[in-house]
């Protein structure tokens, strides 16, 4: 099956059998390695994105539901504004330890300040329940969301 999509603004088109993953598609296809795979069940968050503006995790979807769709991986959100200040409130936070986790908690940040943005700890703890990270025990990488709201 031959899709249509935009990945990271720019349409694309690749032959794939209609039932491979987004995420391989995006690892294989593409070589965008930035989005992991860890438990291919949808559970950790290493692999999301967004389809659409909204945060899925790529192991879930089928090539089939992204024909004409818009996906953004961490790669393409990197190069926006408000992707550059989340990767400098990471950083000053040093809430990235191994940094398997980042591209998952980067995507589901970046969409959380994007959308709401409100600085609120709970909501942020919410908005990112998807993701597990092994390594901080999450506190920085809070801090570091709460830090980009305040400054977006």
């Amino acid at each position: 099956m031959k899709i249509n999509f935009i990945l990271n603004k720019n349409g694309v088109s690749v032959d794939v059998d209609p039932m491979k993953r987004l995420l391989d598609i995006l690892r294989e296809d593409f070589r965008l390695l930035g989005t992991k795979e860890s438990c291919g069940e949808g559970e950790c968050g290493a692999c999301t994105v967004l389809l659409d503006g909204k945060p899925v995790t790529s192991c879930l979807v089928n090539a089939v539901h992204i024909d004409g769709k818009e996906v953004m991986t961490s790669e393409g959100i990197a190069q926006e504004p408000l992707g550059k200040l989340l990767i400098d409130c990471f950083d000053e936070t040093n809430a990235v330890q191994c940094g398997f986790c980042f591209p998952g908690f980067f995507v589901t940040s970046y969409h959380y300040v994007k959308t709401d943005g409100e600085k609120s700890l709970d909501k942020i703890k919410k908005a990112l329940s998807g993701n597990i990270c092994r390594c901080t025990g999450y506190q920085k990488i809070f801090e570091s969301v709460m830090l980009a709201c305040k400054r977006k």
